[in-house]
Protein backbone atom coordinates (compact mmCIF):
# COMPACT_ATOMS: atom_id res chain seq x y z
CA UNK A 1 0.00 0.00 0.00
CA UNK A 2 0.92 3.48 -0.46
CA UNK A 3 1.72 5.17 2.57
CA UNK A 4 1.14 9.52 2.95
CA UNK A 5 3.83 11.70 4.40
CA UNK A 6 2.70 13.07 7.80
CA UNK A 7 1.79 16.76 7.01
CA UNK A 8 3.61 19.47 8.62
CA UNK A 9 2.43 20.73 12.32
CA UNK A 10 2.66 23.80 13.91
CA UNK A 11 4.70 22.45 16.68
CA UNK A 12 7.40 21.12 13.97
CA UNK A 13 7.65 17.78 12.34
CA UNK A 14 10.40 15.29 13.57
CA UNK A 15 13.07 14.42 11.69
CA UNK A 16 11.92 12.01 9.05
CA UNK A 17 13.08 8.46 9.70
CA UNK A 18 15.82 6.70 8.60
CA UNK A 19 14.33 3.82 7.31
CA UNK A 20 11.56 3.50 4.54
CA UNK A 21 8.01 2.98 6.11
CA UNK A 22 7.17 -1.07 5.94
CA UNK A 23 4.87 -2.65 3.87
CA UNK A 24 1.63 -2.87 5.73
CA UNK A 25 -1.22 -5.23 4.97
CA UNK A 26 0.75 -7.57 2.97
CA UNK A 27 0.08 -11.61 3.71
CA UNK A 28 3.80 -11.78 5.31
CA UNK A 29 2.22 -8.50 7.13
CA UNK A 30 -0.78 -10.31 8.39
CA UNK A 31 1.73 -13.00 9.69
CA UNK A 32 3.18 -10.63 12.03
CA UNK A 33 2.08 -7.31 12.13
CA UNK A 34 4.53 -6.50 15.69
CA UNK A 35 7.49 -5.63 13.73
CA UNK A 36 5.22 -2.85 11.09
CA UNK A 37 3.76 -1.75 14.23
CA UNK A 38 6.98 -0.94 16.29
CA UNK A 39 8.66 0.69 13.64
CA UNK A 40 4.81 3.36 13.64
CA UNK A 41 5.06 4.04 17.06
CA UNK A 42 8.52 4.77 17.00
CA UNK A 43 8.38 7.23 13.39
CA UNK A 44 5.23 7.87 12.61
CA UNK A 45 2.75 7.10 15.15
CA UNK A 46 -0.83 8.89 13.86
CA UNK A 47 0.04 7.66 9.96
CA UNK A 48 -1.79 8.12 6.67
CA UNK A 49 -1.99 5.46 4.60
CA UNK A 50 -3.79 3.83 2.07
CA UNK A 51 -5.94 0.67 2.70
CA UNK A 52 -6.29 -2.27 0.50
CA UNK A 53 -9.64 -1.09 -0.21
CA UNK A 54 -8.22 2.54 -1.58
CA UNK A 55 -9.59 4.11 1.22
CA UNK A 56 -7.31 6.34 2.62
CA UNK A 57 -6.98 6.47 6.46
CA UNK A 58 -5.10 7.48 9.52
CA UNK A 59 -3.28 4.76 11.81
CA UNK A 60 -2.98 5.61 15.62
CA UNK A 61 -0.52 3.73 17.62
CA UNK A 62 0.42 4.84 20.60
CA UNK A 63 -1.53 3.57 23.43
CA UNK A 64 -1.96 6.99 25.30
CA UNK A 65 -3.14 8.15 21.19
CA UNK A 66 -5.24 5.26 21.05
CA UNK A 67 -7.09 5.58 24.86
CA UNK A 68 -7.98 9.50 23.51
CA UNK A 69 -8.90 8.96 20.13
CA UNK A 70 -11.42 5.61 21.37
CA UNK A 71 -12.96 8.32 24.16
CA UNK A 72 -12.47 11.65 21.57
CA UNK A 73 -16.42 12.39 20.88
CA UNK A 74 -15.96 14.46 17.82
CA UNK A 75 -14.34 11.18 16.18
CA UNK A 76 -17.54 9.68 15.24
CA UNK A 77 -19.09 6.34 14.23
CA UNK A 78 -21.42 7.27 11.73
CA UNK A 79 -20.00 7.29 8.28
CA UNK A 80 -21.95 10.03 6.90
CA UNK A 81 -19.54 12.09 8.32
CA UNK A 82 -16.82 10.22 6.06
CA UNK A 83 -15.57 13.01 3.06
CA UNK A 84 -15.15 10.40 0.95
CA UNK A 85 -13.90 10.12 -2.55
CA UNK A 86 -16.35 8.54 -5.17
CA UNK A 87 -14.11 5.52 -5.29
CA UNK A 88 -14.17 5.20 -1.57
CA UNK A 89 -18.29 5.37 -1.41
CA UNK A 90 -19.52 2.45 0.84
CA UNK A 91 -16.30 0.93 1.49
CA UNK A 92 -15.93 1.65 5.08
CA UNK A 93 -18.37 -0.83 6.75
CA UNK A 94 -19.39 -4.57 6.50
CA UNK A 95 -19.83 -5.92 2.70
CA UNK A 96 -23.30 -5.55 2.10
CA UNK A 97 -24.94 -3.97 5.56
CA UNK A 98 -26.12 -0.52 3.12
CA UNK A 99 -28.10 -2.64 0.67
CA UNK A 100 -29.61 -4.83 3.63
CA UNK A 101 -30.72 -1.82 5.28
CA UNK A 102 -28.61 -3.25 8.23
CA UNK A 103 -26.61 0.13 9.20
CA UNK A 104 -28.79 1.45 11.82
CA UNK A 105 -26.48 -0.64 14.82
CA UNK A 106 -24.24 0.73 17.40
CA UNK A 107 -20.91 0.20 15.50
CA UNK A 108 -22.85 2.98 13.41
CA UNK A 109 -23.79 5.42 15.57
CA UNK A 110 -23.27 8.27 18.27
CA UNK A 111 -25.71 9.22 21.20
CA UNK A 112 -28.39 9.73 21.47
CA UNK A 113 -28.96 6.97 19.07
CA UNK A 114 -26.20 5.17 20.22
CA UNK A 115 -27.29 5.82 23.82
CA UNK A 116 -30.97 4.75 23.74
CA UNK A 117 -30.49 1.27 21.59
CA UNK A 118 -27.17 0.27 24.05
CA UNK A 119 -29.44 0.81 27.44
CA UNK A 120 -31.61 -1.49 25.41
CA UNK A 121 -29.53 -4.23 24.61
CA UNK A 122 -27.05 -3.72 27.81
CA UNK A 123 -29.57 -5.87 29.93
CA UNK A 124 -28.79 -9.51 27.96
CA UNK A 125 -24.88 -8.58 28.75
CA UNK A 126 -25.43 -7.70 32.69
CA UNK A 127 -22.99 -10.04 35.12
CA UNK A 128 -26.01 -12.17 36.40
CA UNK A 129 -26.96 -12.84 32.91
CA UNK A 130 -24.15 -14.09 31.69
CA UNK A 131 -23.18 -15.82 35.03
CA UNK A 132 -27.04 -17.91 34.35
CA UNK A 133 -25.30 -18.39 31.10
CA UNK A 134 -22.21 -20.59 32.06
CA UNK A 135 -23.72 -23.91 32.68
CA UNK A 136 -24.64 -23.45 28.95
CA UNK A 137 -21.38 -22.61 27.64
CA UNK A 138 -19.88 -25.18 29.57
CA UNK A 139 -22.34 -27.83 27.63
CA UNK A 140 -21.44 -26.25 24.64
CA UNK A 141 -18.25 -26.81 25.19
CA UNK A 142 -17.77 -30.30 26.31
CA UNK A 143 -20.43 -30.64 22.95
CA UNK A 144 -17.65 -29.89 20.30
CA UNK A 145 -14.80 -31.19 22.48
CA UNK A 146 -16.96 -34.96 22.58
CA UNK A 147 -17.54 -34.24 18.46
CA UNK A 148 -13.94 -34.28 17.51
CA UNK A 149 -12.90 -36.92 20.03
CA UNK A 150 -15.80 -39.25 18.40
CA UNK A 151 -15.37 -38.71 15.05
CA UNK A 152 -13.91 -41.74 13.69
CA UNK A 153 -11.32 -41.18 10.83
CA UNK A 154 -8.22 -39.13 11.87
CA UNK A 155 -8.49 -39.90 15.29
CA UNK A 156 -6.21 -37.67 17.50
CA UNK A 157 -6.49 -34.60 15.29
CA UNK A 158 -8.66 -31.96 15.30
CA UNK A 159 -8.93 -27.95 13.61
CA UNK A 160 -9.54 -26.35 16.66
CA UNK A 161 -10.88 -22.89 14.12
CA UNK A 162 -13.51 -25.11 12.43
CA UNK A 163 -14.38 -28.00 15.07
CA UNK A 164 -14.27 -25.67 17.97
CA UNK A 165 -13.71 -22.00 18.10
CA UNK A 166 -15.86 -20.99 15.53
CA UNK A 167 -18.80 -22.87 16.21
CA UNK A 168 -18.70 -22.18 20.17
CA UNK A 169 -19.84 -18.80 20.03
CA UNK A 170 -22.07 -19.36 17.17
CA UNK A 171 -24.52 -21.31 18.78
CA UNK A 172 -23.64 -19.22 22.49
CA UNK A 173 -24.72 -15.90 20.58
CA UNK A 174 -27.51 -17.77 18.60
CA UNK A 175 -29.29 -18.94 21.97
CA UNK A 176 -28.82 -15.49 23.39
CA UNK A 177 -30.67 -14.05 20.39
CA UNK A 178 -33.80 -16.61 20.49
CA UNK A 179 -32.89 -17.92 17.50
CA UNK A 180 -34.19 -21.87 17.08
CA UNK A 181 -32.02 -24.65 17.49
CA UNK A 182 -32.86 -26.43 14.59
CA UNK A 183 -32.18 -22.99 12.24
CA UNK A 184 -28.54 -22.48 14.01
CA UNK A 185 -27.37 -24.01 11.35
CA UNK A 186 -27.80 -21.44 8.68
CA UNK A 187 -26.24 -18.54 10.65
CA UNK A 188 -23.08 -21.04 10.96
CA UNK A 189 -22.86 -21.18 7.26
CA UNK A 190 -23.72 -17.64 6.44
CA UNK A 191 -21.43 -16.86 9.61
CA UNK A 192 -19.05 -18.56 8.18
CA UNK A 193 -18.73 -16.78 5.27
CA UNK A 194 -18.60 -13.59 6.48
CA UNK A 195 -15.33 -14.45 7.97
CA UNK A 196 -13.84 -16.28 4.94
CA UNK A 197 -13.14 -12.45 4.36
CA UNK A 198 -11.62 -12.20 0.74
CA UNK A 199 -11.24 -16.47 0.98
CA UNK A 200 -14.94 -16.94 -0.19
CA UNK A 201 -16.51 -16.15 -3.86
CA UNK A 202 -16.76 -12.73 -4.61
CA UNK A 203 -19.68 -11.48 -3.26
CA UNK A 204 -20.06 -14.00 -1.29
CA UNK A 205 -19.94 -12.05 1.81
CA UNK A 206 -22.79 -9.33 0.82
CA UNK A 207 -25.17 -12.39 -0.10
CA UNK A 208 -24.73 -14.30 3.21
CA UNK A 209 -25.72 -10.45 4.71
CA UNK A 210 -28.58 -10.63 2.48
CA UNK A 211 -29.92 -13.86 3.69
CA UNK A 212 -29.27 -13.42 7.52
CA UNK A 213 -31.28 -9.84 6.71
CA UNK A 214 -34.55 -12.21 5.65
CA UNK A 215 -33.95 -14.56 8.37
CA UNK A 216 -33.86 -11.96 11.00
CA UNK A 217 -36.96 -9.80 9.46
CA UNK A 218 -39.19 -13.22 9.29
CA UNK A 219 -37.91 -14.27 13.11
CA UNK A 220 -38.68 -10.49 14.65
CA UNK A 221 -42.15 -11.32 12.98
CA UNK A 222 -42.99 -14.50 14.58
CA UNK A 223 -41.32 -13.81 18.22
CA UNK A 224 -44.05 -10.37 17.71
CA UNK A 225 -46.88 -12.99 18.29
CA UNK A 226 -44.70 -15.61 19.94
CA UNK A 227 -42.06 -14.40 22.24
CA UNK A 228 -39.62 -15.62 24.49
CA UNK A 229 -37.15 -15.23 27.07
CA UNK A 230 -34.02 -13.89 24.76
CA UNK A 231 -32.53 -10.72 22.96
CA UNK A 232 -34.46 -10.07 20.33
CA UNK A 233 -38.21 -10.40 21.86
CA UNK A 234 -36.70 -8.31 24.29
CA UNK A 235 -35.99 -6.16 22.12
CA UNK A 236 -39.61 -5.94 20.16
CA UNK A 237 -41.07 -5.94 23.95
CA UNK A 238 -38.84 -2.79 24.57
CA UNK A 239 -40.20 -1.27 21.22
CA UNK A 240 -43.99 -2.02 22.12
CA UNK A 241 -43.49 -0.62 25.17
CA UNK A 242 -42.91 3.28 23.59
CA UNK A 243 -38.57 2.93 23.27
CA UNK A 244 -39.18 3.86 19.68
CA UNK A 245 -36.73 0.70 18.44
CA UNK A 246 -37.84 0.18 14.47
CA UNK A 247 -38.10 -3.02 12.66
CA UNK A 248 -34.90 -2.43 10.80
CA UNK A 249 -33.47 -1.15 13.83
CA UNK A 250 -34.18 -4.34 15.83
CA UNK A 251 -32.46 -6.26 12.83
CA UNK A 252 -29.66 -4.15 12.71
CA UNK A 253 -29.00 -5.06 16.33
CA UNK A 254 -29.85 -8.44 16.46
CA UNK A 255 -27.10 -8.63 12.99
CA UNK A 256 -24.44 -6.33 15.10
CA UNK A 257 -24.41 -8.71 17.84
CA UNK A 258 -24.57 -11.85 15.64
CA UNK A 259 -21.05 -10.34 13.70
CA UNK A 260 -19.27 -8.67 16.53
CA UNK A 261 -20.50 -11.32 19.01
CA UNK A 262 -19.03 -14.46 17.62
CA UNK A 263 -15.89 -13.40 15.57
CA UNK A 264 -13.96 -12.09 18.20
CA UNK A 265 -14.40 -14.92 20.61
CA UNK A 266 -13.40 -16.81 17.45
CA UNK A 267 -9.97 -15.00 17.38
CA UNK A 268 -9.62 -14.88 20.88
CA UNK A 269 -9.76 -18.75 21.44
CA UNK A 270 -7.66 -19.49 18.33
CA UNK A 271 -5.00 -16.77 19.10
CA UNK A 272 -4.84 -17.73 22.50
CA UNK A 273 -4.51 -21.46 21.92
CA UNK A 274 -1.88 -20.65 19.64
CA UNK A 275 -0.33 -18.29 21.75
CA UNK A 276 -0.21 -21.25 24.57
CA UNK A 277 0.96 -23.71 22.36
CA UNK A 278 3.89 -21.78 21.29
CA UNK A 279 4.63 -20.64 24.55
CA UNK A 280 5.17 -23.94 26.41
CA UNK A 281 6.53 -22.68 30.43
CA UNK A 282 2.82 -20.63 30.18
CA UNK A 283 0.89 -23.35 29.00
CA UNK A 284 2.38 -25.16 31.91
CA UNK A 285 1.73 -23.00 34.03
CA UNK A 286 -2.05 -22.72 33.27
CA UNK A 287 -2.30 -26.39 33.43
CA UNK A 288 -1.26 -26.33 37.05
CA UNK A 289 -3.04 -23.59 38.57
CA UNK A 290 -5.99 -24.71 36.80
CA UNK A 291 -4.94 -28.89 38.37
CA UNK A 292 -4.94 -26.84 41.90
CA UNK A 293 -8.43 -25.71 41.44
CA UNK A 294 -7.14 -22.33 40.99
CA UNK A 295 -8.96 -19.64 38.41
CA UNK A 296 -6.90 -16.52 39.17
CA UNK A 297 -4.32 -17.27 36.75
CA UNK A 298 -7.23 -18.22 33.98
CA UNK A 299 -8.72 -14.87 34.75
CA UNK A 300 -5.59 -12.93 34.12
CA UNK A 301 -4.19 -14.91 31.73
CA UNK A 302 -7.05 -14.39 29.34
CA UNK A 303 -6.95 -10.51 29.55
CA UNK A 304 -3.14 -11.19 28.56
CA UNK A 305 -3.76 -13.41 25.67
CA UNK A 306 -6.68 -10.45 24.75
CA UNK A 307 -3.37 -7.78 24.80
CA UNK A 308 -0.99 -9.80 23.91
CA UNK A 309 -2.28 -11.49 19.92
CA UNK A 310 -6.01 -9.85 20.63
CA UNK A 311 -8.73 -10.80 18.54
CA UNK A 312 -9.34 -7.11 17.49
CA UNK A 313 -6.88 -5.47 15.24
CA UNK A 314 -8.35 -2.13 14.22
CA UNK A 315 -10.99 -0.60 15.96
CA UNK A 316 -13.65 -0.46 13.85
CA UNK A 317 -14.39 2.88 12.07
CA UNK A 318 -14.00 6.69 13.08
CA UNK A 319 -14.63 10.04 11.23
CA UNK A 320 -13.45 13.54 12.43
CA UNK A 321 -16.49 15.64 12.79
CA UNK A 322 -14.30 18.44 12.77
CA UNK A 323 -10.35 19.18 12.36
CA UNK A 324 -8.58 17.64 15.59
CA UNK A 325 -5.15 16.83 16.85
CA UNK A 326 -4.41 13.28 17.48
CA UNK A 327 -0.89 12.91 18.93
CA UNK A 328 0.48 16.04 17.61
CA UNK A 329 -1.08 15.36 14.11
CA UNK A 330 -3.34 17.60 12.53
CA UNK A 331 -6.93 15.55 11.21
CA UNK A 332 -8.76 17.09 9.05
CA UNK A 333 -12.89 17.08 9.30
CA UNK A 334 -14.07 13.83 7.22
CA UNK A 335 -10.84 11.94 7.49
CA UNK A 336 -11.21 8.18 8.91
CA UNK A 337 -8.88 7.07 11.57
CA UNK A 338 -8.78 4.04 12.71
CA UNK A 339 -7.15 3.34 16.12
CA UNK A 340 -4.51 0.47 15.65
CA UNK A 341 -5.46 -1.80 19.04
CA UNK A 342 -2.74 -3.89 18.03
CA UNK A 343 0.01 -1.76 18.35
CA UNK A 344 -1.31 0.24 21.30
CA UNK A 345 -1.33 -3.03 23.47
CA UNK A 346 2.24 -3.66 22.42
CA UNK A 347 3.63 0.00 23.26
CA UNK A 348 6.81 -0.32 26.03
CA UNK A 349 5.33 3.36 27.23
CA UNK A 350 2.52 1.60 28.80
CA UNK A 351 3.42 -2.19 29.27
CA UNK A 352 6.52 -3.65 30.41
CA UNK A 353 8.08 -5.64 28.22
CA UNK A 354 5.21 -5.62 25.80
CA UNK A 355 6.00 -8.62 23.45
CA UNK A 356 6.66 -11.23 26.30
CA UNK A 357 3.58 -13.37 27.51
CA UNK A 358 3.00 -12.75 31.16
CA UNK A 359 0.00 -15.05 32.08
CA UNK A 360 0.40 -13.42 35.80
CA UNK A 361 0.38 -9.93 34.15
CA UNK A 362 -1.31 -7.96 36.58
CA UNK A 363 -1.68 -3.80 35.63
CA UNK A 364 -3.25 -4.83 32.13
CA UNK A 365 -4.94 -2.40 31.22
CA UNK A 366 -5.33 -3.57 27.47
CA UNK A 367 -7.83 -2.28 24.86
CA UNK A 368 -8.72 -5.52 23.34
CA UNK A 369 -12.32 -4.54 24.27
CA UNK A 370 -12.20 -0.93 23.09
CA UNK A 371 -12.56 2.04 25.55
CA UNK A 372 -15.27 4.99 26.36
CA UNK A 373 -18.90 4.80 25.25
CA UNK A 374 -18.49 1.96 22.60
CA UNK A 375 -16.41 -0.24 24.89
CA UNK A 376 -17.34 -3.60 23.50
CA UNK A 377 -20.70 -4.39 24.94
CA UNK A 378 -20.12 -8.43 24.79
CA UNK A 379 -17.04 -8.21 26.82
CA UNK A 380 -18.65 -9.98 29.75
CA UNK A 381 -20.18 -13.20 27.37
CA UNK A 382 -16.58 -13.17 25.46
CA UNK A 383 -14.18 -13.70 28.58
CA UNK A 384 -16.62 -16.44 29.99
CA UNK A 385 -16.53 -18.02 26.73
CA UNK A 386 -12.64 -17.67 26.73
CA UNK A 387 -11.88 -18.82 30.03
CA UNK A 388 -14.57 -21.69 29.64
CA UNK A 389 -12.98 -22.94 26.11
CA UNK A 390 -8.99 -22.95 27.04
CA UNK A 391 -9.63 -23.88 30.69
CA UNK A 392 -11.71 -27.11 29.52
CA UNK A 393 -9.13 -27.81 26.48
CA UNK A 394 -6.40 -27.90 28.67
CA UNK A 395 -8.12 -30.16 30.80
CA UNK A 396 -9.41 -32.30 28.87
CA UNK A 397 -6.61 -32.51 26.28
CA UNK A 398 -3.75 -32.15 28.04
CA UNK A 399 -0.88 -32.74 25.77
CA UNK A 400 -2.20 -30.83 23.27
CA UNK A 401 0.24 -29.55 20.67
CA UNK A 402 0.34 -28.12 16.99
CA UNK A 403 -0.07 -30.39 13.95
CA UNK A 404 2.19 -27.86 11.92
CA UNK A 405 5.09 -25.82 12.10
CA UNK A 406 3.68 -22.68 12.96
CA UNK A 407 5.04 -20.86 10.05
CA UNK A 408 2.58 -22.94 8.12
CA UNK A 409 -0.29 -21.27 9.31
CA UNK A 410 -1.99 -18.42 7.77
CA UNK A 411 -3.86 -15.78 8.44
CA UNK A 412 -7.16 -14.39 7.49
CA UNK A 413 -7.13 -11.41 5.90
CA UNK A 414 -8.85 -8.54 6.70
CA UNK A 415 -8.55 -4.78 8.09
CA UNK A 416 -10.67 -5.19 11.52
CA UNK A 417 -9.89 -8.35 13.08
CA UNK A 418 -6.69 -10.69 13.39
CA UNK A 419 -7.36 -14.77 13.37
CA UNK A 420 -5.81 -17.84 12.16
CA UNK A 421 -7.49 -19.25 8.86
CA UNK A 422 -7.09 -22.78 10.98
CA UNK A 423 -5.20 -24.26 13.68
CA UNK A 424 -4.58 -27.86 13.32
CA UNK A 425 -3.58 -29.96 16.71
CA UNK A 426 -3.17 -33.95 17.85
CA UNK A 427 -3.49 -34.76 21.28
CA UNK A 428 -3.80 -38.41 22.74
CA UNK A 429 -7.73 -39.58 22.60
CA UNK A 430 -8.85 -40.14 26.27
CA UNK A 431 -9.25 -43.73 27.10
CA UNK A 432 -12.96 -44.09 27.01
Amino acid sequence: MHDKAPSACPHGTPPPPRTPAPDLFTWEFATNPYPAYAWLREHAPVHRTELPSGVEAWLVTRYADARQALADQRLSKNPAHHDEPAHAKGKTGIPGERKAELMTHLLNIDPPDHTRLRRLVSKAFTPRRVAEFAPRVQELTDQLIDAFLDKPEEQGTADLIHEFAFPLPIYAICDLLGVPREDQDDFRDWAGMMIRHGGGPRGGVARSVKKMRGYLAELIHRKRSDPGDDLISGLIRASDHGEHLTENEAAAMAFILLFAGFETTVNLIGNGTYALLTHPEQRERLQRSLAAGDTGLLETGVEELLRFDGPVELATWRFATEPLRVGGQDIAAGDPVLVVLAAADRDPARFPDPDLLDLSRSDNQHLGYGHGIHYCLGAPLARLEGQTALATLLRRLPDLQLAVDPEELRWRGGLIMRGLRTLPVTFTPPAR
